[in-house]
């Protein structure tokens, strides 16, 4: 008998949220995964298959401001960035995938982030 882990729980969270959302060329897909120390973001066109933006906390932009603050804080600096290169290429709205993590501290954090730089949900 194979004991079920949290990352495969997680991965069937993800995949019941992905049969709902589809991300399009009108509003692409905010997809965020977190690991332990890190945070990512990215921005895809699933009819394409194609990732339009990304961000995350390994960026040459943030890596040196993010020394010393709390993960969320972490996360919204990503959230930020992802909806700033976002407005750059166009993008305005999007449809937010948490990627199985529930809704709160970390993930939370980069999409109000994303949200107050500009980006619709």
């Amino acid at each position: 008998m194979v004991k079920s882990g949290t990352r495969v729980a997680r991965q069937r969270r993800h995949a019941r949220v992905r049969a709902r959302l589809s991300g399009t060329d009108s509003s692409p897909r905010l997809c965020v995964f977190r690991s332990l120390n890190h945070i990512y973001a990215q921005v895809i066109d699933d009819l394409k298959g194609h990732t339009l933006v990304a961000a995350s906390t390994l960026e040459p932009e943030i890596k040196g401001s993010v020394d010393g603050k709390a993960k969320s804080d972490r996360a919204g600096l990503v959230g930020a960035l992802v909806a700033k290169r976002a407005l750059e290429k166009g993008i305005n709205q999007v449809v937010f995938d948490r990627g199985g993590y529930k809704y709160h501290g970390r993930v939370k954090s980069l999409a109000e982030a994303a949200r107050q730089a500009g980006l619709k949900f």
